[in-house]
């Protein structure tokens, strides 16, 4: 009878990995120790690098996994929303409720993870590069959706709106984390719906 390879897992991967992205998210990669991620996902060291390998390799997993949430939540959203134009209205307005969360303002973890690591590890920044162009696809379909229902002008260039509106939510999510009130959001995010006019 042929041996065991390794020991069975005996703790739910998806539940741990959910934790450690709640970690990363509140505290950043660097100012995430190991010691927090074990207490986090209530793992010995063995069971996590036998299960995610390392620090790093279970970093980049917990950004695939919020973008996968973040992006499929935007795409629910749009397909239930009465009109483009509203899913945008309400996708800015979404950030307004961050600071009432559980865990305070965090920003958003694929951008906080750029301004972490700017260009110094390749593989994070083609794992950023991948999320923002997942975010900005399904905001250029909101906007393509709203010029169809007339509520933008069908001249503007789709894309170029979409980068914006990514822009504008990367920027809203740092002053929410910063501690701007709700009068200061909201009078940016006025401002970011005039520009689709």
């Amino acid at each position: 009878m042929a041996a065991n390879i390794g020991r069975p897992l005996e703790f739910d991967p998806d539940t741990a990995l959910e934790a450690a992205m709640q970690q990363f998210w509140s505290k950043g990669y660097e100012h995430t120790s190991m010691q927090d991620l074990l207490v986090a996902m209530n793992l010995s060291k063995s069971s996590l690098y036998q299960a995610f390998g390392g620090k790093q390799p279970l970093f980049r997993r917990c950004v695939y996994r919020y973008t996968d949430q973040v992006a499929q939540g935007l795409g629910q959203g749009l397909a239930k929303a009465p009109s483009g134009r509203r899913f945008i209205e309400g996708f800015l307005s979404s950030i307004l409720k961050e600071a009432k969360d559980r865990h305070g303002p965090r920003g958003c973890l694929v951008m906080n993870t750029a301004t972490e690591f700017a260009q110094s590890e390749p593989e994070i920044a083609h794992d950023v590069a991948q999320s923002i162009d997942r975010f900005r696809d399904v905001l250029q379909a909101a906007v393509e959706r709203a010029q169809s229902e007339g509520e933008i002008p069908r001249d503007r260039d789709s894309q170029m709106l979409a980068n914006y509106l990514v822009s504008s939510m990367s920027g809203l999510k740092a002053q929410s984390k910063a501690g701007a009130d709700a009068a200061r959001l909201k009078g940016i995010i006025a401002l970011t719906l005039k520009a689709l006019d």
